[in-house]
């Protein structure tokens, strides 16, 4: 539909929760939104449509929705005109039940957002909605997202989706489907024009970045894997950083750790979730890499990349776990010293492998003690890794003003980590260089380099 022709006038609410891809993803559901003649909205007591875009990775951010229903009830309360939507990952995996709520008008799955105007339309003449057809096409390379972001600063580009590792404790190859490549001359585009709209930072986003690879229907010779692609977005302009998330251990290659190092810009920064140190867990877990291997993945990373940031994720009380499991992945995180970490109590997600085959069989006092010794480790290990940094000097990309101080400003160096220093006259989107100075586990205080 052209734009001129639209009429529809209405406007839209999205809430998001969940990953940097469910960001991305509300950004592409606004820009077919926008072409169809909704404008957004931060107010949902205004808005004609409220989305809430959605993630099922764990129990806790499923519930955090079911509450929220809630809220999204009184609207409907208020104006019984309002279409209430789930989106993404919660709407594949849930489907029926949510229009089974009587709040929810429109069910659509992460590869349905084109059909988001006609099922908006249907909806709003009484007529729920619902699809959650997975696609081993769809990319939205063609659609250009509307940034929803506030600083103008960073933004996300997708250049893959799905997944094939199928982990047993995972849902995503379930609710976001088979992995799929984008065209690697759209996402340069983006990039491009990203640049050109004053962006100064881009995160490339994927299930498994490092398994990207795009092969040429026209020339056999032209494919495409993660490293050249990564060399590619770094080769726009010498002054637009470069960060990806997330990698697979198991595809972490010598030519991507090598492709870092040949460029300033890419960002000194690998988010390589272990999620156990056990050799027993990981197989349940079917992680396709050992201790061994991810050990060693860390040595290569360090010894072509001495200053990279190393951030993981990690599991507490997987199915089975022993106290010898546990004990393994404290001591791996010690051997690797990683500078942060994002850690979770294991929720088993109904029809996983794990859920099929596994009994969840740690008790939840268990799974809470493990866990908070994992967090204080983390918590020690951050700030030790923090101390390491007091003296030296970083260019960081200012994102914007601290929530500690009006006259401060922050911004993440190379290796990712965030620093706060005296604004002085500078404002949000420069490069600046500081001194660190001090720190807590979670910042480094700096001041300008002089």
């Amino acid at each position: 539909m052209d734009k001129a022709e639209n009429t529809v006038d209405k406007k839209v609410y999205i809430e998001t929760y969940g990953c940097q891809m469910n960001v991305n993803d509300s950004e592409v559901m606004l820009s077919i939104l926008q072409d169809a003649g909704y404008t957004r909205t931060e107010d949902i007591g205004v808005a004609d449509v409220i989305l809430v875009n959605t993630c099922s990775i764990r129990d806790n951010a499923e519930q955090r929705i079911w509450g929220r229903l809630e809220q999204f009830r009184l609207q409907k309360k208020k104006r019984d005109n309002v279409i209430i939507g789930i989106t993404g990952c919660m709407a594949e995996r849930l489907k029926d039940r949510l229009l089974d709520s009587h709040i929810v008008d429109l069910v659509a799955g992460p590869d349905s957002y084109r059909t988001l105007p006609q099922m908006l339309e249907a909806a709003s003449s009484g007529h729920p909605q619902i699809n959650v057809l997975l696609s081993h096409e769809e990319t939205y390379a063609d659609i250009t997202p509307v940034r929803m972001d506030r600083n103008g600063v960073s933004a996300f580009i997708s250049i893959m989706r799905g997944c094939n590792n199928v982990c047993s404790y995972c849902v995503v190859p379930y609710t976001r489907g088979a992995e799929r490549s984008r065209d690697p001359k759209t996402i340069l585009k983006e990039a491009e024009n990203l640049v050109a709209m004053g962006y100064k930072e881009v995160c490339l986003l994927g299930q498994n970045v490092d398994s990207y690879y795009w092969k040429d229907p026209e020339t056999a010779d032209n494919d495409m894997n993660f490293a050249r692609l990564l060399e590619s977005v770094a080769q726009i302009s010498p002054d637009l950083r470069v960060r990806f998330s997330t990698s697979h251990p198991k595809d972490i290659s010598d030519e991507v750790i090598y492709t870092m190092a040949m460029y300033d810009n890419i960002c000194r920064h690998i988010h390589l979730p272990v999620q156990s140190g056990s050799n027993v867990m990981l197989e349940k877990m079917r992680r396709k890499y050992t201790r061994e291997w991810y050990l060693e993945r860390v040595k290569k990373i360090r010894s072509v990349i001495p200053d990279c940031g190393i951030t993981t994720d990690v599991i507490a009380g997987f199915c089975g776990e022993t106290e010898q499991d546990h004990r393994d992945t404290l001591s791996l995180m010690e051997a690797v010293g990683f500078d942060s970490a994002f850690m979770f109590q294991y929720s088993e997600r109904p029809g996983t492998l794990a859920a099929r085959k596994f009994a969840d069989d740690i008790p939840d006092e268990v799974k809470t003690r493990r866990l908070n010794e994992i967090i204080a480790l983390q918590n020690r290990l951050s700030l030790a890794s923090n101390e390491k940094e007091i003296g030296r000097t970083h260019r960081v990309l200012v994102e914007g003003v601290s929530k500690r101080s009006p006259d401060e400003l922050f911004g993440r160096a190379s290796n990712n980590k965030v620093c706060v220093f005296p604004a002085e006259g500078h404002v949000t989107g420069e490069y600046v260089d500081v001194t660190v100075t001090s720190c807590t586990s979670a910042t480094l205080i700096s001041r300008l380099k002089r």
